[in-house]
């Protein structure tokens, strides 16, 4: 085919980008394919949670999503001048050093949040805060790329179980609630971390979101729906966790189980987020043809006027930003080769009053400490014959795979019997815990985490103080102790430990000489 026949259609695809717009597209495009380069693994393990885990199977609408809400706005942003700004630079500098703090001191969120909030401020920075105002529900709604939510299971699980309780009683159903579990006729059921909607609640604030913006321009319409939004799955889970005990009252925990996993997975939430949209339905005042951009008042507004001032040459601010970003990336590589120097070998130390002994459990029960340089695991015994497990983990550094207050971490790892119970009276800077397997066992455990002369049981603390380590080459080693003893009719594991601790103290103190570090 000859060239003149081609030259046109392409001509004519050319033309459908303004012809303002399409070397700002183009800067964007390259900044965006620089941090996706740079950032690959980041942006691959968001991937592999997206896909991997259903609490975050339909964030893998979300770029289709925004693609839509932009396609949208098109012709109004067609009338539009984009501008590189400046000061963008400085925000996308800011988001990839809240990468940093995360990357240096493993911290997967604060790392997902800065690659994902650069990208965003990448649309501020190459085409300009106007341009960027007339885009802020797109880039509002990007933020649902991040893969955050677990953090909130524990508390739904709780809200669940009382839901759940509470129905159960009204129905007439005698029950008992022990924390998670509730014991009934027909059996014990757990409310366990599967049982505790927080997938759902999160899809739910996604889709609430986008419905609120695109179907309603009345803002208190808004805050109703999103209201709705939250609550209903939250409660919706509750009866879904009574109507499975319901079931079972007369047929059977087996057949509630299956019912239950067949009914939640494909009919009843489906059903829920259906009536959710028919309830709003009525009320929807957006009408099909409204524009989502008041171009008129977009161009006319005064104030993104005072912010224009620093515009800039598009290609320089480009390279600022690639060169931010190849910054930040060597100062992560340079910040996480520090390492406090540890000793070849560390041991637990005798303690007046208690003596070794062979580890004897009620029920198999080990915490987890991945990725510390040492582990020491004991059992101590004293006069009266009560014991108290010992679990000392000492790091050179914390970061993924490697860190002591990590998800999964410490006396509760998640693929064992082990369930939480609820919180145990612990020493002042620790946290207590009371564990539970099999409705029948029971042990209560206490956290501390050491780090320089700080000693507690904050997660945040102990992540604040490493990152300021890693970021000034300061490195200290970061300790994790843990003890737990079981609850049983001859031994009081608040009492027992409180014993041990007597016999140790000052902990810190005991704890930095089990590391050498005295």
């Amino acid at each position: 085919m000859p060239l003149e026949a081609i030259s046109p259609r392409r001509a004519l695809l050319a033309e459908r980008v303004e012809s303002s717009w399409r070397q700002p597209l183009l800067r964007l495009a390259l900044a965006w394919s620089v941090l996706f380069a740079l950032f690959a693994s980041d942006w691959a393990e968001m991937a592999r949670l997206y896909w991997d885990i259903s609490t975050y199977n339909h964030i893998l609408l979300v770029p289709v999503i925004i693609a839509w809400l932009v396609w949208q706005r098109a012709p109004q942003l067609a009338k539009l001048a984009p501008q590189a700004w400046w000061p963008g630079v400085a925000l996308v500098a800011g988001s990839l050093f809240i990468w940093l703090l995360g990357d240096i001191s493993g911290t997967a969120t604060l790392s997902h949040v800065g690659i994902v909030t650069a990208m965003q401020f990448c649309v501020v920075t190459l085409l300009g805060p106007r341009v960027a105002w007339a885009l802020l529900f797109p880039l509002a709604f990007g933020l649902f790329l991040i893969p955050i939510g677990e953090e909130l299971v524990p508390a739904l699980q709780m809200i669940t179980a009382h839901i759940t309780i509470a129905l159960t009683h009204a129905s007439g159903i005698p029950a008992v609630i022990d924390g998670v579990f509730i014991d009934t006729p027909a059996g014990l059921f757990e409310v366990a971390e599967a049982c505790s909607g927080v997938k759902f609640l999160i899809a739910m604030i996604a889709l609430g979101t986008l419905v609120s913006h695109v179907c309603f321009r009345s803002w208190p319409r808004r805050a109703v729906f999103m209201l709705a939004a939250v609550l209903l799955p939250i409660l919706a889970n509750g009866v879904r966790a009574w109507g499975t005990i319901y079931i079972a009252q007369s047929e059977g925990i087996s057949f509630a189980a299956g019912f239950d996993h067949i009914f939640y997975g494909w009919i009843f939430f489906a059903l829920v987020m259906a009536a959710l949209i028919a309830m709003g339905w009525r009320f929807f005042d957006r009408q099909v043809d409204d524009p989502f951009i008041d171009t008129g008042r977009v161009i006319n507004a005064g104030w993104p006027d005072r912010l224009e001032r620093f515009n800039g040459n598009g290609w320089s601010i480009t390279a600022a930003v690639a060169g931010v970003a190849l910054v930040m990336l060597m100062w992560s590589t340079q910040a996480r080769s520090v390492e406090a120097e540890l000793p070849a070998r560390i041991e637990l130390p005798e303690i007046e009053g208690w003596t070794r002994s062979a580890v004897s459990h009620g029920y198999p029960w080990e915490a987890r400490a991945g990725g510390a340089d040492h582990k020491l695991v004991g059992t101590y015994r004293d006069r009266q014959g009560r014991t108290v497990d010992v679990i000392y983990a000492l790091y050179a550094a914390q970061e993924d795979g490697r860190e002591a207050g990590a998800f999964g971490e410490g006396a509760l790892p998640p693929d064992g019997e082990w369930r939480w119970l609820a919180s145990a009276d612990a020493p002042r800077g620790a946290t207590g815990d009371r564990l539970q397997a099999l409705g029948l066992h029971q042990r209560v455990a206490y956290t501390w985490y050491r780090h320089g002369d700080w000693t507690g049981s904050s997660r945040l603390q102990l992540k604040l103080s490493n990152m300021q380590d890693r970021l000034i080459a300061a490195p200290q080693p970061t300790i994790m102790l843990i003890l737990s003893a079981e609850d049983t009719a001859s031994q009081n594991a608040e009492e027992t430990m409180g014993a041990f601790i007597k016999s140790t103290s000052p902990l810190p103190e005991w704890m930095d000489a089990v590391a050498g570090l005295d």
